[in-house]
């Protein structure tokens, strides 16, 4: 796709002033890290829909996997994972244990070894898994899929809990991604989330992982956080880029007390509101891009060698439960409660309450919680939100003729889209349809035009959704 040539930002934006445009646009959206979002999932009374659906995967179709670790020694009060806190082992080597047996009630389902391409351990924190545990889910891992030999395989840091004989464990397993959890460096900001450590603590871990080999280093950051300010979120994104991670993330904070009761902890009078978080994201971006960071969707930043950056020619960025990736298999199998698997039939997402993951699994029953089967013109609304999430533009007469419809499917969206024109946060030519960098920001509010399943509230009222600026 030739992408539409945007006009000067500042000439789009002067149609509408910036805060303007947050008063408009800001809602409570979905991140679109799928599509349907998880909310519309429906509850599993077994695990029979899944194990038909694995049954039938295709034996030369690459795949991805995801391990979900639900502990962690300490609570981030910002934190929006499946996570517990947790201070005795035996409950972390019984959960090992259990993973290693979906792993293996998985594999005999599939019936076959599928070849994967990506392997990523998130969490809570996955090292709360011992080394000689780890070492077994491997050895299951490799007795039911073929793991390919130049395998990405990543994995959720928490520095504080980083030791140097842990960095070569990690790199014996064969890991050579690490994502480590920063988020900010202002100590009154940690304080304010309970998530303490400096910035000599992480360059130290960073070094760590390098001198290990693992040379390939991933930052989450975030913005949004209490008492966080422009100049502040600035300063913490020019002292990481000073450590030259390849990928930042920079995450805005998901304020969602009524799913996460923890966050109710948060000193809620300090957050920002969502023209400072504007501000904060946008100078942290400027600030990124100025450091020789290319700026991937809405939210990553990577160095012009990662492959982020340049796709291998025929691949894409894609967007998934773990963010942008070029990970272009079409299955995700996730193991570990709260995980979610995607195939090409929908989702599966695994049950959230540890005891009944181990019992299912204990009494040979996939841990299955909730689902939901595609329908109707579910994967093409899908296709069009994961290119304007992904590469701020779709070209609509493409993607419907993928799944061999007509664009004119998409005519109320064209009116609204033409109507967002006037704002300057949109393009468009055509069936064709471009995010201007001004609108980027507001993308997820683009994207929710093609959301056929997006309500305000549920029934009762309450929210489903954190803020989209």
């Amino acid at each position: 796709m030739t992408a539409i040539q945007s006009p000067d930002p500042l000439v789009m934006a002067s149609a509408i002033a910036p805060l303007d445009l947050i008063a408009k646009y800001d809602r409570r959206l979905p991140r679109y890290t799928s599509y349907p979002s998880a909310p519309h999932f429906q509850p599993l009374s077994d695990d029979r829909l899944f194990r038909q659906w694995l049954a039938v995967l295709p034996s030369d179709a690459p795949i991805s996997l995801y391990l979900h670790i639900p502990f962690c020694n300490s609570l981030c009060w910002y934190c929006g994972c499946h996570t517990s806190v947790i201070n005795r082992k035996e409950p972390v080597i019984e959960y090992a244990h259990s993973l290693i047996r979906e792993i293996d009630l998985i594999g005999a389902a599939i019936g076959h070894r599928p070849h994967v391409r990506h392997l990523h351990w998130g969490g809570g924190t996955p090292t709360m898994i011992r080394a000689p545990e780890m070492e077994l889910i491997m050895a299951a891992l490799n007795r039911n899929f073929s793991l390919d030999l130049e395998l990405d395989h990543s994995i959720e840091l928490d520095p504080r809990t980083l030791t140097d004989e842990r960095a070569l464990s990690l790199a014996e397993l064969g890991i050579n991604r690490a994502s480590l959890g920063v988020q900010d460096f202002d100590p009154i900001v940690q304080e304010s989330v309970n998530r303490t450590q400096s910035y000599g603590l992480v360059a130290a871990a960073v070094r760590l992982l390098r001198q290990a080999g693992i040379g390939t280093i991933n930052f989450d950051l975030l913005y949004g956080l209490p008492f966080q300010s422009v100049q502040s979120v600035v300063d913490t994104v020019k002292r990481a880029a000073d450590l030259e991670p390849d990928r930042i993330a920079l995450f805005g904070y998901a304020h969602v007390p009524w799913m996460k009761r923890h966050q109710k902890l948060l000193p809620e009078a300090s957050l920002p509101g969502p023209n400072q978080r504007f501000l904060q994201a946008n100078a942290a971006a400027e600030a990124l891009t100025g450091r020789g960071y290319r700026r991937v969707g809405l939210d990553h930043f990577v160095l012009p060698h990662d492959p982020l950056s340049q796709p291998n020619q025929g691949d894409r960025v894609t967007r998934n439960f773990q963010g942008y990736t070029n990970d272009n298999c079409s299955v995700l199998l996730g193991f570990g409660t709260s995980s979610i698997s995607q195939l090409p039939q929908g989702y599966i997402q695994n049950t959230t309450d540890n005891l009944v993951y181990r019992q299912r699994l204990s009494e040979g029953h996939l841990p299955c919680g909730r689902g939901l089967a595609f329908a109707g013109d579910d994967r093409l609304r899908g296709a069009v939100i994961e290119r304007l999430m992904c590469d701020m533009e779709v070209d609509l007469a493409e993607v419907a003729r993928t799944y061999l419809q007509t664009p004119g499917i998409f005519a109320d969206q064209i009116r609204q889209i033409d109507e967002m024109t006037a704002d300057g946060i949109v393009r468009r030519d055509g069936w064709r349809i471009l995010v201007t960098e001004s609108g980027r920001s507001f993308v997820r509010s683009i994207a929710a035009l093609f959301d056929a399943y997006l309500a305000p509230a549920d029934a009762d009222g309450a929210p489903r959704h954190s803020h989209s600026i």
